[in-house]
């Protein structure tokens, strides 16, 4: 193939946020990830656009989210601000006719993401939420387990997720990640997210749920602790805690299967575990250095 023809496939990408997840886990991904470009970024801020803009080589500043999604050397919009801002800027994307793909959560509430996904839908636009752990190593794994029923039909899934309170929330230090107005569920939207993405991908989507939330510490404004039961459209139950005010840390799924169980962890570096007819086994999966650079091409190779 001619160079011509490569350049001519080439995405070019414009992002809207360049944050702290922008810095290692996504932003480089973008780059590394062949028929992608990251052509343009947008802040509000001058002095850090530029900073940013400088230190990863990328060609347009914009102080304009809108100005950068109506470029029209811009194909695709990566969006990497805060939830509470991921609607406006999507809605935007879709009316400039531009894939999206957004950091989860991918909004606050239920409401305004449907409305998200419905635009999408309705004008045939690929859009993509940033729950890059489906397609990691370790947990397809898990997936292809499931899929091969080696632990038997799934009866019910269980997540345990409990944190200490961080030195942010300690200090009274405005952080947007535990601010009602941004994250209304706290910590929770921005973790809890992922792994309630991952059961979805193994068990279905969810038919019912049940729970209870609420701010037990009163550090800050969003909530930090739930509780919720639901069953997946498999007939799958599933149970799981999250609290972000405990004395020590877990993060522990076990799967309970008719013929076994699986255990493993959503973030933490800990093997897989199976259980099967009285005997235990440990597998430990190595994530790739760049994460989210496998789900990139895996969404270029699957939906441009």
């Amino acid at each position: 193939m001619s160079s011509k023809e490569n350049q001519s496939k080439t995405i070019r990408w414009g992002i809207i946020g360049c944050g702290n997840v922008t810095e290692v886990k996504s932003g480089p991904a973008y780059q590394l990830t062949d028929g992608f470009e990251l052509k343009a970024v947008m802040r509000r801020d001058t002095e850090k656009l530029k900073d940013y803009a400088l230190r990863h080589n990328i060609e347009k500043q914009y102080t304009s989210a809108e100005e950068l999604i109506n470029d029209n050397e811009i194909d695709a919009v990566y969006i990497a601000t805060p939830p509470d801002s991921h609607l406006h800027y999507a809605l935007m994307a879709a009316q400039a006719g531009k894939p999206c793909c957004i950091e989860k959560p991918l909004t606050p509430c239920y409401k305004d993401s449907l409305a998200i996904y419905e635009v999408f839908k309705e004008k045939n636009i690929p859009l993509f939420v940033a729950y890059y752990r489906r397609s990691l190593p370790r947990f397809e794994k898990v997936k292809k387990w499931l899929d091969e029923k080696v632990i038997g039909n799934i009866r019910h899934i269980s997540w345990t997720m409990s944190k200490p309170p961080k030195d942010i929330d300690l200090s009274g230090e405005h952080n947007w990640r535990t601010d009602v107005n941004v994250a209304p569920a706290g910590y929770f939207d921005d973790l809890a997210s992922h792994g309630l993405d991952l059961f979805a991908y193994y068990l279905g989507e969810v038919k019912e749920v049940y729970g209870i939330s609420l701010n037990q510490q009163q550090l800050y404004t969003a909530k930090d602790a739930v509780a919720a039961c639901w069953l997946h459209e498999g007939n799958v139950t599933g149970t799981g805690f999250w609290n972000f005010g405990s004395a020590s840390s877990e993060d522990k799924v076990e799967l309970f299967g008719s013929k076994g169980k699986i255990e493993f962890s959503v973030f933490d570096e800990k093997p897989l575990i199976i259980e099967l007819d009285g005997k235990r086994e440990e597998f430990f999966i190595e994530h790739p250095k760049k994460c989210t650079t496998v789900s990139c091409r895996k969404h270029e190779k699957t939906s441009f």
